[in-house]
């Protein structure tokens, strides 16, 4: 028998994101679609890519009868999903994919996010929602915790290195450009067309971008001690992607054995030939993630570079990873779609 499911906040990128890769699931069936500003209409005239489908009507988030769903996607913005989250039943299974449950400790979340939590049973019960990382933990939760987009690229490109010891922990720059997709659907005059395309631009510099929680929190606990990264992220006039270069202290060849051990059973991630760059492009609506080492031209560094698509590896396809595990099924029922190209 399918399992049924709920997407809160299907309206949005990720909430449309998850509508597209479940549909080629064969064993989930979207039972409702939460949109309180688009209640009542169509999926089809909020996204017209997805008019093939066969989809409930977007309602009401109180509108939803959750005795009825094993499992409730929450594509809503931070702050509402604590919220929410707060009123579901507290028996139905859960992947949040807004930044609420990320962090562990309720003072840094209200340090990065600027309000106290308001679910803090629910906190505390999460699951950091990296799935290559965490899942056993995933597997046996009941609220799982998506990670940041540009959180999940800098951890794919460090977790492994940080937790072998191979690199300098006080020696670490993460240089990240991000797709505009990153910043959610609503209308923003930074994001408009004229003043977004044609250019190029850093944002959130020094020590203000809220992914920093997340690695100060996963890289800390790796290692056993504080690691603070330099991390800047840059503004792309793209729709889609997320490529990260990493410049650290260590040998490059080592490196590369050391992502082959960690990788080499991921279904997702791929570890390109030592010296090989990877690209947006190649990653693309899929929920793959390509890694490449270079050596540097200075004795004893090393270059890594990520890529990933934000909407899917980087959120939706994270999810449904997630939500796959936490329902039984196989890891990658749904997500071995071929990237898009060109």
């Amino acid at each position: 028998m399918a399992h049924k499911v709920a997407i809160l906040g299907a309206s949005g990128y990720t909430g449309a994101e998850l509508i597209r890769l479940i549909s080629q699931h064969p064993n989930i069936d979207i039972a409702a679609l939460g949109a309180d500003r688009k209640a009542g209409m169509r999926m089809a005239d909020v996204f017209p890519h997805l008019r093939h489908l066969s989809l409930p009507t977007l309602c009401k988030i109180d509108e939803i009868d959750f005795s009825q769903i094993d499992l409730c996607f929450c594509a809503l913005p931070h702050k509402t999903s604590q919220e929410v989250i707060a009123n579901l039943p507290g028996d139905l299974k859960i992947v949040d994919l807004s930044a609420d449950f990320r962090l562990r400790d309720p003072a840094e979340y209200e340090k990065w996010y600027g309000n106290p939590h308001a679910a803090l049973a629910q906190q505390a019960e999460a699951v950091y929602g990296l799935t290559e990382f965490y899942r056993d933990e995933i597997t046996a939760a009941r609220l799982v915790a998506g990670t940041g987009c540009n959180a999940a690229t800098g951890q794919f490109a460090l977790r492994p290195l940080i937790a072998a010891g191979v690199i300098d922990l006080d020696d670490i720059i993460l240089d990240m450009k991000c797709a505009v997709s990153g910043a959610g659907r609503a209308l923003k005059e930074n994001l408009l067309h004229a003043e977004l395309s044609e250019g190029y631009h850093a944002y959130a510099i020094g020590s203000t971008h809220r992914h920093l929680g997340e690695f100060d929190q996963e890289f800390s606990l790796l290692a056993g001690r504080p690691v603070r990264v330099q991390f800047t992220p840059h503004l792309l006039p793209v729709n889609r992607g997320i490529l990260a270069s990493t410049y650290v202290k260590g040998d490059a060849e080592e490196i590369y054995r050391t992502f082959e051990h960690a990788y080499r059973d991921e279904p997702f991630v791929e570890l390109l030939p030592l010296g090989e760059a990877p690209s947006t492009h190649h990653v693309r609506g899929s929920n793959f993630v390509h890694i490449g080492v270079t050596a540097d031209r200075i004795a004893g560094r090393a270059i890594v570079i990520v890529a990933l698509d934000n909407l899917t590896k980087g959120s939706s396809g994270q999810a449904l990873q997630n939500a796959n595990l936490m329902l039984g099924e196989d890891e990658t029922a749904g997500l071995m779609m071929a990237p898009l190209f060109p």
